[in-house]
């Protein structure tokens, strides 16, 4: 398959890892994915480590890694022989993130259920959806700040 020999355009690269052009650019421009070879006509051509790496960082990525997280990852991921420490701590960083939103979210969940259940399905004038949000003073929930 010549696709293999001569690299893949950035539009299979899409494709296969399932990441949108634009975005494969933006990661690029922002090193966190090589900037590839081109051809005589300044295509880009992406060898197996790219998707491979772009795999990587769509997968991080759904997991709610910030991009600073990712290239520490990826920066760690070259080193095989260390001590996978610091991935953990970066892990455990970002769950604790994870459950701190978690718990933010759930605060949230209970404060609209609280709006909703008062809600006497009237009139605007006396709304109590529309009432609790002009009244932030009295918001029940951690999202207050």
């Amino acid at each position: 398959m010549t696709t293999l020999r001569l690299g893949l355009t950035i539009g299979e690269l899409a494709k296969r890892t399932g990441v949108k052009v634009q975005t494969i650019r933006y990661y690029e421009t922002i090193d966190l994915l090589p900037v590839p070879d081109r051809t005589e006509g300044n295509q880009r051509r992406y060898d197996e480590n790219a998707a491979d790496t772009l795999r990587f960082i769509r997968h991080a990525r759904d997991l709610g890694f910030e991009i600073g997280q990712i290239r520490d990852l990826l920066s760690l991921a070259t080193h095989p022989e260390q001590p996978c420490a610091d991935a953990d701590t970066i892990a455990r960083h970002h769950l604790k993130q994870v459950e701190q939103r978690i718990t933010v979210l759930q605060s949230l969940r209970s404060e609209l259920k609280r709006m909703v259940r008062q809600c006497s399905g009237g009139r605007v004038a006396t709304c109590r959806v529309i009432e609790s949000l002009a009244d932030h003073a009295h918001c029940q929930s951690e999202h207050r700040r």
